[in-house]
């Protein structure tokens, strides 16, 4: 299957601006699509100092979701966070315990980062992943899911 790429953001519906009160004919239903990307990092031979990834999320997007996804166990727990490289360094995600089985991991109340998540700023934030802990095995799928270009206009 092909893929198509575009610079954003993209929006979708059929009704851009409010003019009256009748809902599918004059009320304003467009909203932003919801991108994501991901990566995988081995927790195998030693905690993760910092690793920066390919992740990059594009200026002025508003993250509305992340996803911590251990897809081959570990055989300790250890947190694993995702933030910020250089800059200001800030955290999207704060110490997620991984466990010793593999599945998504609820972020709970350590999620963390949720200022960030609300604008990423007038910069790309390229993202690190880190984890707490020495582990001989394992690795996660961290999956990042933002709107993009989100805080630049005016919203539907």
């Amino acid at each position: 299957m092909g893929t198509t790429t575009f610079s954003g953001p993209i929006r979708a519906g059929t009704i851009r601006t409010t003019n009256g009160t009748t809902i599918g004919t004059d009320i304003a239903n467009v909203g932003y699509v919801v991108m994501c990307q991901d990566t995988v990092q081995s927790l195998a031979g030693g905690a993760l100092a910092a690793v920066v990834t390919d992740i990059v999320i594009p200026a002025n997007s508003k993250i509305v979701n992340c996803i911590i996804d251990l897809v081959a166990a570990a055989n300790a727990t250890t947190n694993i966070s995702v933030g910020e490289v250089g800059g200001n360094a800030n955290t999207i995600i704060n110490a997620v315990a991984s466990g010793t089985t593999v599945g998504v991991k609820a972020l709970g109340a350590g999620g963390g980062g949720t200022l960030e998540w609300g604008d990423t700023g007038t910069s790309d934030l390229r993202l690190t992943v880190t984890s707490s802990a020495a582990t001989n095995a394992g690795s996660v799928r961290i999956t990042v899911m933002y709107a993009q270009a989100f805080n630049t206009t005016v919203q539907p």
